[in-house]
This record gives structure tokens, sequence and C-alpha cells, in this order.
């Protein structure tokens, strides 16, 4: 069984937990913090609000059912959906946009090679 890891991101009082292949856990927080930096330069009128990255840990057991854990690569692709869906014509979306689609293409090559899809 592969080595996950999990990525803990906060939305208000919301918690998001991200299963993640455990080489790619790190990029996802980096990812995220990078978004939520630059996602207040963006000046469209429908830019996604971002949860932001809070800890990652290398277990992690659920104890209230209201708590899901959400797969990276699910994640990720609803990630990529929210920001292409964005008409940004002051900022260069297209740089945010090849960082995201870059770990999507990493993930679905790894959980291709591990079987997992």
């Amino acid at each position: 069984m592969p080595l996950m890891r999990y990525v803990i991101l906060q939305h208000g009082q919301e918690l998001n937990f991200v299963e993640m292949p455990s080489e790619y856990a790190y990029q996802l927080s980096a990812l995220n913090l990078r978004l939520n930096k630059e996602i207040e330069k963006l000046t469209a009128d429908q830019v996604p609000e971002l949860p932001r990255a809070i800890a990652e840990c290398d277990s992690l057991e659920l104890l209230q059912e209201s708590y899901q854990m959400t797969n990276g690569l699910h994640y990720i692709n609803e990630l990529e959906s929210s920001f292409s869906a964005i008409q940004e014509e002051n900022y260069p979306l297209i740089s945010l946009l090849t960082e995201i689609r870059a770990l999507q293409a990493q993930l679905e090559q790894w959980y291709e090679e591990e079987g997992a899809l």
C-alpha cells in the first residue's frame, strides 16, 4: 500500500482533509499557499474562495462522521475546474493554471501507476 500524507485545509471554521501521495503533499501545500497569495490580485467577478493549508500529517483518523477525507486527485480536479472558469483579463491567470495542471498531471500519473484510479 502506498504511503499517504494528509493536508489539512481550513476555510473559516470548516476543515477539509485531503489525502495525497506522500511525495506530493508538500506540492499541494505550497500550491495552496501560492494561490492564496495570488488570488487577491485577481479582478474577475467569480473568483473562488480558497481554504488555507494549515497542517500536514503522516497519519489521520477522522473520529466524527461529519468530516470526510477527500482524494487528492479529486481535490486538484475541482481546483483546476474552478480556476479555469475564472474570466480574468488583468492578471496572468495562465501561470496559476499551469501550476495546478502540473500537479494534476503528476497525480494522474501516480494514481495510474499505482492502479488506484
